[in-house]
């Protein structure tokens, strides 16, 4: 995976020796991923930009902010995720995907820890919980 630190690596390493939150946009192919501390990068669209690429590129991206403690997934599946035209199949196939990518740029970068969707971003999770019977 190529990574892009912002402003710096030694500025995000500084910043992750210290626990600092980081953030991180993931592409959703987990070839490339921009890293930067929130308080340089306080949003995942200014971060995208900060490390050269479009904030339309948001879309492309799982989003996370990280520490020692855990990782927040903003879980919010694109309309479009890999072209898949049912809401509950869609939904499922963002989250087993992300979950998936995530903990291999976590492992990556050195962080061991869960991955936690914050209770805001859990609403689109009632298609995983649907009886299916």
């Amino acid at each position: 995976m190529e990574l892009i630190y912002y402003p710096s690596a030694d500025a995000v390493k500084v910043a992750a020796a210290a626990d600092e939150p980081l953030i991180a946009a993931i592409f959703f192919d987990g070839k490339k991923a921009a890293v930067s501390t929130v308080d340089i990068s306080p949003e995942h669209h200014i971060l995208l930009m900060n490390a050269g690429f479009s904030d339309t590129d948001i879309e492309n991206t799982f989003r996370i902010v990280f520490d020692r403690s855990g990782a927040d997934w903003t879980f919010v599946c694109p309309e479009n995720y890999r072209n898949i035209p049912y809401k509950d199949k869609r939904i499922k196939a963002f989250h087993k995907d992300g979950f998936a990518v995530i903990a291999d740029f976590l492992q990556e970068v050195g962080y061991i820890v869960g991955i936690d969707i914050p209770k805001r971003y859990r609403r689109h999770l009632d298609v995983l919980t649907k009886d299916t019977y």
